[in-house]
């Protein structure tokens, strides 16, 4: 399947509709996040990727213009394909093409090795955002 996700990059006028359906059913829905913890303001500064499967919206993220990455959700029936490491890939990609020398995001403490497989490493202590345990996480960028 990995062959057909197609990962799309654009603005949240562009990408927004599709994007906060899968936010709305991942996020809100399945992990219980407050709408208003979801719904931060901060979409319109932000770079967003789709992942898209047959022109079905499967996956979402987004990055921040301080290269912080955010808002990874992929739709429960679409897990364990590769969506989520494509998107990943993608938003790490345009933090490099941006100049920047790290990523950073606040992952799930469930997804670390997720992460970790990424490249990723933890720093500093677990904490709680919207009830759910995190840590801090950051990927030196190779330029």
């Amino acid at each position: 399947m990995n062959a057909t996700i197609e990962i799309c990059e654009g603005d949240w006028t562009a990408l927004g509709e599709a994007a906060s359906e899968i936010r709305r059913l991942v996020f809100i829905e399945e992990q219980q996040v407050p709408q208003e913890e979801e719904w931060d303001g901060r979409d319109p500064e932000c770079r967003h990727f789709l992942a898209l499967h047959d022109n079905l919206p499967l996956g979402t993220a987004r990055l921040l213009p301080d290269a912080h990455i955010g808002r990874v959700a992929v739709l429960t029936q679409a897990r364990g394909l590769g969506i989520g490491a494509a998107l990943m890939r993608a938003a790490i990609e345009a933090a490099r093409r941006d100049g920047h020398a790290s990523v950073e995001l606040a992952a799930q403490t469930h997804a670390l090795a997720f992460y970790e497989h990424l490249g990723f490493m933890a720093f500093g202590d677990e904490f709680l955002d919207a009830g759910i345990p995190h840590r801090n996480m950051r990927l030196d960028l190779d330029h």
